[in-house]
């Protein structure tokens, strides 16, 4: 009934549905470790997924969409690949044992070493715990949650239109490496709802990390771009007085350039994929319709204390790198626009003495060639002086003198 599809119909369409939201049935312990992947091939991450019980017939065509859920003894674990970085989620009922800050490794379903030999460097280690309670008063779902953390610092939201749950946290890494977020919702909380507060709580906190990522690289390029704005600074200064040679000034400028240009290739990629993370922080943020607890600091607005100042500091360093490419370039095509006006003034001044050389070729010329009729005219006269004498000789009556 329809021309024949795309070629890539298919999976642009599917991309909605390639990873779908878990259903998690509360009380419920959610642990996701992202690690990064650079160096880490997809068949290391299927070799350590094989060493699970019973998943030997593994395949790589299994993996194809960068999606995988499977099945275990006690739970469920989510693995997903992405561009820098692979998730592994893991889903399970609450362990029936007391709070303790030392985590709750002992009471996961799959062996803690298995977790520790991921292949790749861990960015991000969350423990959600997602508890049964009343959600009214505000301070019912907060007391139950302190039993979770050892500080008193807390920063904590109503999510949802309603005030449906609340999640609280503290922002904190414990001893075993995890940081942990407690949600409490009520009972009538569907699997599917659940799914998507955790989904939504552990995205933000990885993107977040991810983020991140590109505000130590700007910080370290903070000396290079001062340095370099001084000498662009100097050599513009220096153009304007004419205190040295273009040409030394533009060979200083290329080498400026060079080092900006660089700087702009090697971490371009980084501040751009720093800013995309950002925008998915500020999504996910916004999916929580936070609502605030009397007294109690937010989620949103903790991470913008902090989170929003790196970031402002991110976007500044690449504005500025930018920034500082196209100042260069002005100032290179200023002073190239010298030299060339430098060149034709020389060029120029050569023309004009080839022009003052022919000149003066062309009055020699004129001079050599009045000369010679000076002298073709003294051997004719000699030669008709000659004639003369030979017809006076004859008896001609011929005055030679006279005649020449």
């Amino acid at each position: 009934m329809l021309p024949r599809d795309d070629a890539l119909r298919l999976e642009l369409h599917n991309e909605l549905h390639a990873r779908p939201i878990e259903h998690i049935q509360l009380p419920a312990l959610v642990v996701l470790v992202a690690v990064l992947n650079e160096g880490v091939s997809r068949e290391q991450e299927l070799e350590h997924l094989r060493r699970l019980g019973g998943q030997g017939e593994l395949h790589l065509d299994q993996l194809a969409s960068a999606f995988l859920r499977l099945r275990l003894p006690g739970g469920s674990l989510k693995w997903e690949r992405h561009t820098e970085f692979t998730s592994y989620t893991l889903i399970q009922p609450l362990p029936r044992s007391e709070p303790t800050e030392n985590g709750l490794l002992g009471g996961l379903f799959l062996d803690p070493y298995w977790l520790k030999n991921i292949p790749g460097h861990t960015i991000a280690a969350i423990e959600l715990l997602m508890l049964v309670g009343e959600v009214e008063p505000p301070a019912k779902p907060l007391e139950q949650a302190q039993a979770w953390f050892s500080g008193p610092q807390l920063v904590a939201s109503l999510l949802g239109r309603n005030g449906h749950s609340c999640a609280v946290t503290d922002f904190r890494l414990r001893p075993d490496g995890f940081e942990r977020i407690v949600v409490v919702a009520p009972s009538s909380t569907s699997p599917i709802r659940a799914g998507r507060i955790a989904a939504r709580l552990l995205e933000l906190e990885v993107y977040r990390m991810m983020a991140l990522r590109g505000w130590p690289v700007a910080r370290s390029l903070r000396s290079m771009l001062w340095e370099a704005e001084r000498n662009l600074a100097s050599i513009t200064s220096e153009m304007q007085s004419s205190a040295r040679s273009d040409q030394e000034l533009l060979d200083e400028l290329k080498a400026l350039a060079a080092q900006v240009e660089h700087a702009i290739a090697q971490h371009s990629y980084r501040f751009a994929a720093s800013a995309a993370y950002q925008g998915i922080v500020q999504a996910r943020l916004a999916e929580l319709r936070e609502s605030p607890i009397p007294g109690i600091q937010t989620i949103g607005e903790f991470l913008q204390r902090r989170f929003a100042p790196a970031m402002a500091t991110v976007e500044s360093t690449a504005q500025r790198l930018a920034a500082l490419s196209q100042r260069i370039e002005r100032a290179g095509g200023l002073l190239r626009t010298r030299v060339d006006i430098a060149l034709e003034q020389q060029n120029q001044q050569l023309l004009a003495k080839l022009s003052r050389g022919q000149e003066l070729q062309l009055q020699l010329q004129r001079t050599v060639e009045g000369l010679s009729i000076a002298a073709i005219s003294y051997y004719v006269v000699g030669l008709l002086n000659y004639l003369a004498k030979a017809a006076k000789a004859a008896g001609w009556p011929v005055q030679p003198e006279l005649t020449a």
